[in-house]
């Protein structure tokens, strides 16, 4: 009877955890603990950190790999969605549904903005292969200045797997950190007069505008970089079940049940890459810190595009919707609104932001193509 009860006790995680796994369990309980009570991006903290919890619980074999007559884990199977570049597009199918294109064909000025706040990725890209870090990998961590979890996550399953847990957790927490990490840099790069700056009414954009919009961005951009095509893709897919008229059911499903489903899967997924074996690691360190200089020098990057748009126009274009060019839609959208309201409450730039927004979305994806095109 005693060596049964020794030997059931020896078959407990209890008795299996290591240290390191210990560990990940603690960084688990408070990404938990971000997402739940400080809804720090809590739709994909949460997931991401409970499959970060259950894939660090020992002996549960949930990335078993299948072979000798054996099935694979659990997350093993649903690790392949991400593996095989399946969820990110699909993420991108909903984000195209539940987007609206119009202020940036309104105005097509902040395109501009929305690739200059890029300049983050490939800054921060030169960092890290000055640190070592391989090409591949710098491009993995360089993305992260593009503040699109998707596309971080879609670019490193192809470039630089073993990064995944730690590329995708530095990205979603600052695209959660927006209002906290854009707003000084905004304000320490435009004067008073300038973030004072009130912008006219957007043109009303007609029916077929918006149609015709993501035909011809996927034709131009798909045929520029076609590595991107599948996140330009879904989105632009996603965006045309929107605006069509004719899909109402689709565009609904795009943007709650398939989109709800994807966010499920590609959270516990993700979460499943940050074992001790990659995540407790040095670079991992240098990785949050390269993905803080990232998205500081992308917002920075498009407030000075911002102001360079605003000597041109003569004083016409707030500096401060030039901070949306990164992708965190629509969040980064809402700070410049705040941010410009603080400095002249007769400010509202939240629509003239969503049009870099929506072009940062795009500057991503095809920033992610060209990294992949060059170092895939």
């Amino acid at each position: 009877m005693l060596n049964l009860i020794t030997e059931f006790i020896q078959s407990t995680g209890y008795y299996n955890i290591t240290l390191y796994e210990g560990i990940m369990v603690v960084i688990a309980f408070v990404l938990l603990y971000l997402g739940i009570v400080k809804k720090y991006e809590p739709l994909l903290m949460v997931p991401i950190a409970f499959g970060m919890l259950m894939v660090n619980l020992p002996l549960g074999g949930l990335l078993e790999v299948p072979g000798d007559g054996q099935i694979g884990g659990l997350l093993y199977y649903i690790s392949q969605g991400v593996e095989l570049g399946i969820f990110p597009p699909l993420i991108f199918l909903g984000i195209g549904a539940m987007t609206d294109f119009g202020p940036l064909i309104a105005n097509p000025v902040t395109l501009l903005l929305g690739a200059a706040a890029q300049l983050g990725i490939f800054i921060t890209f030169l960092g890290a292969l000055y640190l070592n870090f391989t090409p591949a990998q710098a491009g993995s961590i360089g993305i992260i200045g593009g503040a699109d979890g998707p596309t971080a996550i879609f670019l490193t399953s192809k470039l630089a797997p073993e990064l995944l847990g730690s590329v995708a957790i530095a990205a979603y927490s600052y695209m959660a950190l927006v209002p906290i990490i854009q707003p000084p840099i905004m304000k320490l790069l435009t004067t008073k007069r300038e973030r004072e700056v009130v912008m006219e009414q957007l043109r009303p954009v007609s029916k077929t505008e918006k149609i015709i919009f993501p035909i011809v961005v996927l034709v131009i951009t798909g045929m520029l970089v076609p590595s991107a095509m599948p996140l330009l893709g879904m989105l632009m897919f996603g965006n045309l079940l929107r605006e069509c008229g004719v899909t109402k059911r689709l565009s609904d499903a795009a943007q709650n049940e398939l989109n709800n489903i994807v966010v499920i899967f590609l959270g516990v997924a993700v979460g499943a890459k940050a074992t001790a074996e990659y995540f407790l690691t040095v670079d991992t360190i240098l990785i949050i810190m390269l993905g803080l200089a990232a998205f500081a020098v992308g917002t920075a990057g498009g407030v000075l595009m911002g102001k360079l748009l605003y000597a041109v126009s003569g004083g016409k274009i707030n500096p401060l919707i030039g901070s949306a060019g990164v992708s965190a839609v629509p969040m980064a959208a809402r700070v410049s609104q705040t941010v410009g309201k603080e400095a002249n409450p007769r400010n509202y730039l939240l629509m003239h932001a969503m049009g870099p927004n929506v072009a940062g979305v795009i500057g991503s994806a095809v920033a992610a193509g060209i990294l992949l095109s060059l170092l895939g």
